[in-house]
């Protein structure tokens, strides 16, 4: 899985660096162990991220539903 963030020219370096580690799914707390900060930090970074504004795309490669997911055919 990939995600792309657009609008991330908005975001400081260290911003950047926590809404990756965020989107990703790991809470303050991983954050903060991986980058060195505290999780107070974290979250601070992380919510000024949000007022500056950027978007979150994930792309995932192949199908997402599979073979199994598809409509039968003959049917309307």
């Amino acid at each position: 899985m990939q995600i792309e963030i657009r609008g991330v020219e908005k975001l400081s370096f260290r911003e950047r660096q926590v809404v990756a580690l965020k989107e990703m799914g790991l809470s303050n707390e991983e954050v903060a162990r991986r980058l060195g900060l505290s999780a107070s930090s974290v979250a601070t970074l992380y919510h000024r991220a949000r007022t500056k504004g950027y978007q979150v795309v994930i792309v995932l490669p192949g199908e997402i539903l599979g073979p199994a997911a598809q409509e039968p055919e003959g049917e309307d």
